[in-house]
């Protein structure tokens, strides 16, 4: 009996010191960037194109207790040093603002300035926080996503809703120069549109997706989205080591998750998704084996 009550007493210290040690350990990851580097194969690419690189950055967060936008700045300029063609912002610059959001986005707009001051174009969608929403039963906050749309366009950002935009090179001369960028609206929010984000690209015209929720992903046509990008998942924020697809998000959401990397088996033939795991978090300031993620393609 004894050696059995000394053998529950040390698994018990043993169980809150693992505990203990996980919490000190998911408060410290999110201090640190971890650069992504993915090769992205997109069809007709223009020979100008080829070997230029584009970043992503994902869910910045900004507004929840213990935020990360230092790491946000921090990511931001390890972006400004890997010398991008373009940056591609997938969403979530904010939290759970209250009452008056101005604080968070003028925290969120200078996080991305100096990629605007290093002359790097810079496109991005909005997310669900950004209208306010922390479920998909919440009411959209129009107000506070118009707020921040001109807060950011006024910095220079290029902010898109379902619409597409043609991408140049600096000097690039001649026909069939162009990268498409086709930019969907929050899904939580009721603005996703796929058919009016394709619209306007060309037939055959080399393009990249944009969008914040990877469900978006799912209702593009074969051939659409030979690159797609997206953020959203965090990607589940606490999970065990090497296996980003075990993480809370498995055990807590009905549908299937795609929560980080290359989703396999998932959307048209024809098309691929990554899905950035951002550098912010939700509901706990708490990273584990998941840490804050730049992503930069190196296009071919």
């Amino acid at each position: 009996m004894k050696s059995l009550i000394r053998f529950f007493k040390y698994a018990a210290v043993g169980l809150i010191g693992t505990v203990v040690l996980l919490t000190v350990c998911g408060l410290i990851e999110p201090r640190f960037v971890n650069r992504v580097d993915e090769i992205a194969q997109i069809p007709n690419l223009p020979p100008e194109w080829e070997g230029k690189k584009v970043v992503q950055l994902s869910d910045f967060q900004v507004g929840l207790w213990l935020d990360n936008s230092g790491t946000a700045k921090r990511a931001v300029q390890r972006a400004i040093e890997a010398e991008p063609s373009v940056v591609l912002i997938s969403g979530d610059f904010i939290y759970h603002p209250g009452p008056n959001s101005t604080d968070e986005i003028e925290t969120a707009v200078e996080i991305v300035r100096p990629l605007i001051e290093s002359g790097i174009p810079t496109y991005a969608v909005l997310g669900n926080h950004d209208y306010g929403m922390g479920s998909k039963t919440a009411d959209p906050d129009e107000g506070l996503a118009m707020n921040l749309k001109v807060a950011l366009e006024d910095a220079g950002i290029v902010v898109l809703e379902n619409e597409s935009v043609e991408m140049t090179l600096p000097d690039s001369t001649g026909i069939n120069r162009s990268l498409y960028l086709a930019a969907v609206g929050s899904l939580w929010a009721g603005k996703a549109d796929i058919s009016a984000a394709l619209s306007n690209i060309p037939e055959d015209a080399p393009r990249v997706a944009l969008m914040h929720n990877p469900d978006s992903y799912e209702n593009f046509p074969p051939s659409t989205a030979p690159l797609a990008v997206a953020g959203h998942t965090h990607g589940g924020q606490i999970r065990l080591p090497n296996s980003p697809q075990v993480s809370w998000l498995r055990f807590t959401q009905r549908d299937e998750v795609h929560a980080d990397g290359w989703a396999q088996g998932y959307g048209a033939p024809g098309n691929k998704l990554y899905v950035n795991v951002g550098i912010g978090m939700s509901i706990v300031p708490i990273r584990i084996f998941c840490p804050p993620e730049l992503t930069i393609f190196t296009l071919e």
